[in-house]
């Protein structure tokens, strides 16, 4: 095991053009980090230089305090997943798994033990006199990962080992990397662009933007105190809600107005108004999750401080079973709140819900840096 630091890290291609722009992660000794983007933030590029398959423009990388920049992949002593299984058709599962055995001269008998360890681990006993054509996507990962977790690195990176899978077969086999970090206990680097994959996995989250971490911690902190417009509506399924409006004075606080086809209001926000004087009259824009928003009729406690009752106008609804999302518009934005079925909200209709601004957060409108 070992713990990973990345200080100051560029990297820039021979045509000019920058790909990560002073990169700064530290995680410890058995952590589990993820590097979370969307296409061409540079998270698959970080993972390649940490792996030595690509190199390094400026700065450090360091694995358990010794920098590796010049040091070759095979002695950094790491293992890596990859998107593709590329696993050897014409081996079984066993061939598979012990073929980097075989390359290092491991003894037979060695190797033997290896290949049980690990099959054990992974559940993948019963396959390994099959060949991979012979085996559905999930089983492929799992030999994958198998022959990965043969070497027994200090740590492991994974590139998007999950988007090949159907949907109900990725959440197994999330639950399955995470049983599988918490048997270990190794470092694992794992990039991908699904922020679900991105909370239920990490202890701690690095998310990517043109090459710059816009943000990194543990996934809760980054779900509830977003940097920016972006993390905020990167982060989250559905993503946050934001609200333009103008601040205004709201005697002990601050307040936002709002319209929503069907009232017009102000929104109490939860803001000393001392320190937020200075930005009374600023267009701003709200952040608020979905989860944030219920129906009045549900609620256990309407009279909460912290719940407003807001009337608007429902534009669509989309059943998920334990609840229903609700499509409305405020201030000329899309909001989605969650409600419960029973409140069997319909479209076209009118309908009160309750505003939970106790995690609101706000954005500037320019900069759309957070400003509280």
């Amino acid at each position: 095991m070992a713990s990973l630091s990345i200080r100051d890290v560029y990297k820039t291609y021979a045509n000019g053009v920058p790909v990560l722009k002073g990169v700064n992660i530290d995680i410890e000794d058995g952590q589990f980090l993820i590097l979370v983007g969307g296409s061409g933030c540079g998270k698959s590029t970080l993972l390649n230089m940490i792996a030595g398959l690509e190199t390094v423009t400026k700065g450090d990388i360091m694995i358990d305090g010794k920098t590796v920049n010049n040091l070759s992949p095979k002695d950094r002593d790491i293992a890596m997943v990859f998107q593709s299984y590329a696993l050897y058709p014409s081996m079984t599962v066993r061939e598979n798994i012990s073929f980097g055995l075989n390359i290092r001269k491991v003894p037979k008998d060695e190797q033997k033990a290896i290949v049980t360890r690990v099959s054990d681990t992974l559940q993948i006993q019963h396959l390994l006199d099959r060949k991979p054509g012979q085996l559905s996507g999930g089983q492929r990962q799992r030999v994958a990962m198998g022959r990965a977790l043969a070497r027994d690195p200090v740590m492991f990176l994974f590139d998007e080992p999950l988007s090949n899978l159907d949907a109900k077969l990725r959440i197994e086999m999330r639950s399955e990397i995470k049983l599988l970090h918490q048997r270990l206990g190794t470092t694992i680097v794992y990039v991908t662009h699904d922020q679900i994959e991105a909370m239920t996995l990490g202890d701690r989250i690095a998310v990517m933007k043109d090459g710059v971490v816009q943000q990194f911690g543990a996934p809760q902190d980054i779900y509830d105190s977003p940097a920016n417009l972006f993390v905020a509506g990167f982060i989250g399924a559905p993503p946050m809600n934001f609200i333009d409006g103008k601040l205004v004075d709201a005697g002990s606080g601050v307040g936002l107005e709002v319209d929503t086809g069907v009232t017009r209001t102000v929104l109490n926000l939860p803001f000393d108004a001392t320190a937020m004087r200075g930005k009374i009259g600023q267009n701003v824009i709200l952040g608020l999750r979905p989860e944030r928003i219920t129906d009045a009729r549900s609620a256990h406690n309407v009279e909460d401080a912290r719940l407003q009752p807001i009337e608007v106008k429902i534009d669509v609804i989309e059943p998920t079973g334990p609840d229903t999302l609700v499509f409305t518009q405020v201030n000329g934005k899309r909001v989605v709140s969650r409600v419960h079925p029973a409140s069997n909200p319909q479209p076209l209709t009118n309908m009160t819900l309750l505003f939970d601004v106790s995690k609101a957060v706000l954005f500037d409108s320019k900069s759309e840096e957070r400003l509280a």
